[in-house]
């Protein structure tokens, strides 16, 4: 596998580096004291694996993850418990290392990275989020395929192992993903603003500071996706 080091200090990538160097097929391509300069090289690059730290200034490894697109199978290195819930919101994120690493828990996680299978949450025989057309998405709730019109739907919000879809007439939870259902909606009217929504552009009341109003929610927008939502809309 090839990785990149992306941590803010340079004693956390050297020891990464020398861990690195002690598992066969990994190999380290390039170490980034930040995550805007990370971004830049994978715009142009491919990799297999990245470590990630999660506290960095201006720009945390969680803004990281939801600025790229396709994100990488991801471990995360940090010396702060207290995210390690959050993290597993993501898909990507395959294991949750805490500072000082231990060569053992590291080649756990080394192991767990290459045996994971991420081809599992787009098998449609355990997602209920079903194909889609141009105006239609299906999907199963109790054994039934239902038809959403995608146009109506205003919000759709991340909520443990499921889904709510809110459309003008009717809500529905669906047990899927954000990234399951994300990659069914034309991208030019919805966008996914903060890890846990995604909004239907144009169905947007009113923009505060870093929060949108849609019907009677308010959602929040992270700050990697703000300048994104501004630029979708037609500002007079």
């Amino acid at each position: 596998m090839n990785c990149i080091i992306i941590d803010d200090e340079a004693t956390a990538r050297a020891i990464l580096g020398h861990l690195c160097k002690s598992v066969d097929n990994l190999s380290v391509l390039e170490e980034f004291p930040n995550a805007i300069q990370a971004i830049k090289y994978l715009n142009h690059k491919h990799v297999d694996l990245i470590f990630l730290d999660i506290h960095m200034p201006d720009f945390t490894g969680f803004d990281f993850i939801e600025t790229i697109k396709n994100p990488p199978k991801i471990i995360l290195t940090t010396s702060d418990a207290n995210f390690a819930i959050q993290a597993f919101e993501y898909d990507c994120i395959v294991d949750y290392l805490l500072k000082p690493i231990t060569p053992e828990r590291f080649q756990k996680a080394i192991q767990k990275a290459a045996s994971k299978d991420f081809s599992r949450s787009e098998s449609t025989s355990t997602e209920q989020v079903e194909a889609s057309t141009a105006n239609d998405l299906y999907v199963n709730i109790n054994r039934r395929l239902i038809k959403i019109d995608i146009p109506s739907i205003y919000l759709i919000e991340a909520k443990g192992d499921y889904i709510q879809i809110k459309t003008e007439d009717q809500n529905y939870t669906v047990h899927s993903t954000l990234k399951k259902i994300e990659d069914k909606l034309p991208v030019d009217t919805f966008l996914k603003v903060h890890r846990s929504f995604i909004i239907n552009a144009k169905k947007i009341i009113d923009i505060q500071d870093n929060s949108v109003l849609i019907k009677k929610d308010v959602v929040p927008v992270s700050r990697s996706k703000r300048s994104e939502l501004m630029e979708r809309l037609n500002l007079l």
